[in-house]
């Protein structure tokens, strides 16, 4: 159960780094365990889901052989969960890789770069993919629905279900359940306080940097995105180019959003850098199972723990092991990177007028590829519904998202309102704030024909959207840290 829709609300050398200096055998732990389950998330959702180089450029000899010798510690640990190998690239390489980057760093000169690859993945994608599993799977989920109050036995005091309002309908209603597992990220101390008012917090919120107050739609301020902005140009050769045509760069910030991550509390920790960002379990209330903390590349992990907890605590008798480990995700089964060719090959995406007569128009490249990696192997159920419906367009000039999406998430992704599109079922919102303004009108006509939306709907629809975009762009008032590590 979501309450605000599915994928609402908000591994690394570094842990390394800190198991080798710190001799701490915890993060060494989190390493390698995050090394297995990042494999594994890369080929239970090999649509979704692929290696991303990281370049570092390195400005004195004494940084390529420090970062070089730190990767191939890196590589070492992984060992059978490696990518790729990581490696050096000389100065001419690294420019040829990359055309823009600096040639000289405040007064030195670029010696060259090293890379590592780690994973990157369509994490909205994800979430729907991993929601339509469990549906598959038999398990019932319930999209826009808010948890009101727990039901508790009153002779035991154990929690027995929950009373839940559906924000859609507006309708309440029990629900019962031997065990609840509360797993609200950085919002699971709001429902662990419906069991106990006077709940102590556990939970940390913030970035590795600063810590925040937890709101559901966090703005980013100026500055934030100025500091940014500066530390790129540092190592980029265009920053003068840009500069003769606007004021200033942040006017070609296409989209800017931040999040929330929720810190499982530690009261040995100096600062929220120094957190570990390893998941915690507890039951602190009979039947409310809690689990926070972790990351994306550890969440398979972290649900196989939280269903152990909640299968102690109501003392369940499963007739199986965990499956999950090499289970794949909807749209996996059966995808090849070569995927697309069969849609350019065999769909239209729309239809065409020359003269008078109207001929099928292709499936480009672009939709093409971009509907394989989206969808998987059900890309074939959108490209049929663009093909026999006349919603082959785009959403969007310079985005390969089509009309067809929209009805495809509609009918099978729990797509409920426009910003569910925008961005829970699409990345639109995350990468074009206007492209995406301009495709809501489209978007909320396409979900009003679905289900059956009145003129009143429609406007609400379209209002809420253009308010949910205003949060992409950064706000002067937002809350703002300095960027110092803030003490816990």
């Amino acid at each position: 159960m979501e309450v605000r829709g599915v994928s609402s609300g908000t591994i690394g050398v570094r842990y390394l780094e800190k198991a080798v200096f710190n001799l701490d055998y915890g993060q060494l732990k989190l390493v390698f365990h995050a090394l297995e389950e990042r494999k594994q998330v890369i080929e239970n959702a090999p649509h979704l889901c692929h290696a991303l180089p990281c370049m570092t450029p390195c400005f004195s000899w004494f940084e390529i052989v420090y970062y070089w010798m730190g990767l191939k510690l890196y590589d070492l640990v992984a060992g059978r969960r490696l990518l790729h190998f990581s490696r050096y690239y000389s100065a001419q390489e690294s420019l040829e890789l990359f055309p823009t980057l600096a040639k000289k760093g405040g007064d030195k000169i670029l010696k060259g770069t090293v890379v590592y690859y780690d994973g990157q993945m369509n994490d909205s994608r994800l979430n729907v993919g991993l929601a339509c599993t469990a549906a598959l799977a038999g398990a019932a989920v319930l999209n826009h629905a808010e948890v009101l109050s727990f039901i508790k036995d009153e002779a035991s005091e154990r929690i027995i279900g929950a009373c839940i309002r559906n924000n859609l309908s507006g309708k309440e209603f029990d629900a019962y359940a031997k065990v609840v597992v509360n797993a609200a990220g950085p919002f699971c101390d709001s429902v662990r306080k419906l069991a106990d008012k006077d709940a102590p917090n556990m939970i940390f919120a913030g970035t590795t940097d600063s810590n925040t107050e937890i709101i559901m739609l966090p703005e980013p301020h100026e500055d934030e995105i100025q500091f940014i902005l500066d530390a790129i140009c540092d190592y980029l050769s265009v920053k003068d180019f840009l500069c003769l045509f606007v004021r200033n760069l942040t006017e070609m910030v296409l989209c800017s959003m931040c999040g929330i991550r929720p810190l499982a509390t530690d009261p040995k920790a100096k600062n929220t850098e120094s957190i570990s960002r390893d998941h915690v379990v507890c039951e602190d209330f009979p039947g409310l199972v809690t689990i926070t903390g972790g990351k994306w590349t550890t969440y398979r992990s972290m649900a196989e723990d939280a269903v152990d907890a909640a299968i102690k605590s109501g003392k369940l008798n499963p007739t199986n092991r965990c499956i999950t480990f090499d289970l794949q995700i909807v749209g996996g089964h059966g995808w090849d990177p070569a995927s697309f060719t069969v849609l350019t090959q065999q769909y239209v995406r729309m239809k065409q007028s020359y003269g008078g007569k109207v001929v099928p128009g292709v499936m480009d490249t672009a939709a093409a590829k971009h509907l394989a990696h989206a969808y998987g192997s059900r890309a074939e159920r959108v490209a049929t519904i663009a093909q026999n419906e006349n919603l082959g367009k785009r959403l969007a000039h310079g985005y390969p998202d089509l009309e067809a999406e929209v009805a495809y998430c509609a009918r099978n992704e729990y797509c409920e309102s426009a910003v569910d599109f925008i961005a829970r079922r699409s990345r639109l919102a995350f990468l074009d704030t206007d492209a995406a303004g301009r495709a809501l009108p489209r978007i909320v006509q396409i979900l009003a024909a679905e289900h059956n939306w009145d003129k009143s709907r429609r406007k609400l629809e379209l209002q809420k959207g253009k308010e949910f975009l205003e949060t992409f762009k950064s706000s002067k008032n937002a809350q703002f840290h300095d960027g110092k590590h803030i003490g816990s």
